[in-house]
């Protein structure tokens, strides 16, 4: 058990792929790993999933593994003589000629820009360095002038801001590398630059049930119809790295507030990602205000926090991990985060899931409970308790080990792999039995078990029962 409810993400990477380091950076608290599909090869990504298995054989615990796929990368064309200098003031322009680049032009292949382009629209390149407007533009071209000028190198990535790009949701890359992730028995899938709904839908006519999806929240157009995306989805990340380059930084904060009661409500997980412990790339101590950050994001109530390059390629990964995991910790101590969750508690759906789940977090209160118990397959359940917020632990328990996999990413839930339960006796004495394992309880302390009958059927979450252990 770790001693928080909120849940660490690491992204693998460089400096933190070796059997040796995947265990180092599980006892230091990690809870789910990131493989990111924008660097690395299939043989790389590989041995990382074939070494997150071995440790969770070796610990006996369900460990969740995200793939994060890279989504469409907008990039301009070469120079001729190098890298450009643009002033600002100057006027350059972007067409579909493939011709090497000047001072004056460059070659943008993406037709889709040009099909979304309007006058007014913004151009950010090499992540919001240089900054341009558009003053003219065809089905082919784009003239801009520059409001933020330097020095620009080939190659560099491009995003538009004030217009939703007519972009597929998967690239032929992130389709060869959905399939090798689902081969390999990747428990989630991160969608990345999710503008609509409608990117959800599509993969997941691909996905099926093979994973669950979290959508990856990184441009505007996405905060425009964020709660059509957010029901859409199993999950959602806050992806502040991408988001801050089109938005304001003053207007990220209010953003991922929204963005995380929003999720709340509707019982979706969310992660907070980007930047949280950045200066732990180089340094075996974060800033005050990073550590902030965090703890930030934990009081708001999100389900997870992720590193990023401080785990993938920084000096300190472990060091990272053991930090972030400590912040939590020391918040979900504070006794105003207990009164800051309450207070921001979203009312209970008018459904029988919800009317039990809130049952159970109201005798969580009422009674001297050790913990809330979830009987699923589907994980339902154990989402809708964890929607509660319960100030004890989640105690999921589940005859399905992808399930139990899934659910690494949810506060407050600890996971337990079981064999089919018939009964509720059955379902009692697993968790009695459980909850004495994990160090939760011990011998008449009392459990609220919440399941659904009959079992095994997704969705029907409709029975609370209170009992003593050992009685």
């Amino acid at each position: 058990m770790r001693d928080r409810k909120a849940k660490v993400v690491a992204t693998l990477g460089p400096a933190s792929s070796t059997p040796e380091k995947i265990r180092a950076l599980f006892d230091a608290g990690v809870d789910m790993f990131r493989l990111n599909f924008s660097h690395g090869t299939h043989e790389d990504h590989k041995a990382r999933f074939d070494a997150i298995r071995q440790v969770e054989k070796d610990v006996g615990r369900p460990i969740g593994i995200l793939a994060d796929l890279q989504g469409p990368k907008l990039r301009i064309g070469t120079f001729s003589s190098g890298p450009v200098t643009l002033a600002q003031g100057a006027n350059f322009r972007f067409d579909m000629d493939s011709t090497p680049g000047n001072t004056e032009r460059a070659y943008l292949p993406h037709p889709e820009i040009f099909a979304a382009m309007k006058k007014g629209v913004q151009l950010l390149l090499d992540d919001g360095k240089i900054r341009m407007e558009v003053e003219d533009c065809g089905s082919d071209f784009a003239v801009g002038r520059v409001i933020a000028g330097g020095v620009l190198s080939e190659r560099k990535g491009v995003s538009v801001v004030g217009a939703v790009l007519p972009l597929a949701a998967l690239t032929d890359k992130d389709r060869r590398d959905l399939d090798f992730a689902l081969d390999q028995g990747a428990d989630w899938v991160a969608l990345s630059f999710v503008q609509r709904p409608e990117d959800i839908i599509e993969a997941r006519q691909i996905i099926g049930n093979r994973a669950l999806i979290m959508s990856k929240l990184e441009k505007p157009a996405a905060v425009d119809r964020l709660e059509e995306i957010v029901k859409e989805s199993d999950a959602i990340m806050v992806a502040r790295g991408d988001l801050g380059v089109e938005m304001a930084p003053e207007a990220i904060p209010p953003i991922q507030r929204r963005m995380i009661k929003m999720c709340r409500q509707f019982g979706k997980p969310v992660v907070v990602a980007t930047q949280m412990l950045e200066s732990m790339i180089h340094t075996p101590t974060p800033t005050r205000a990073e550590a902030s950050d965090v703890a930030t994001a934990v009081y708001e109530g999100a389900d997870a926090v992720m590193l990023s390059a401080e785990s993938a390629a920084g000096k300190y990964p472990v060091e990272a991990v053991q930090m972030m995991s400590r912040i939590v910790a020391t918040v979900e101590r504070d006794p105003d985060y207990r009164m800051m969750l309450d207070a921001t508690q979203p009312d209970a759906q008018a459904t029988i899931a919800d009317a039990i789940c809130a049952s159970l977090r109201r005798s969580t209160e009422i009674l001297p409970v050790c913990a809330a118990v979830t009987y699923t397959t589907s994980g339902y359940t154990c989402l809708r308790a964890a929607r509660e917020r319960p100030a004890v632990p989640i105690l999921c328990i589940t005859p399905s080990e992808q399930t139990a996999r899934r659910m690494s990413c949810v506060w407050g839930a600890h996971a337990v792999v079981t064999r089919d339960l018939a009964k509720v006796s059955e379902v009692v004495t697993y968790a009695s039995e459980a909850a004495i394992n994990a160090g939760i309880g011990k011998e008449g302390d009392i459990l609220a078990i919440t399941a659904g009958m009959p079992f095994a059927t997704s969705g029907t979450t409709n029975f609370l029962r209170i009992v003593q252990i050992g009685s």
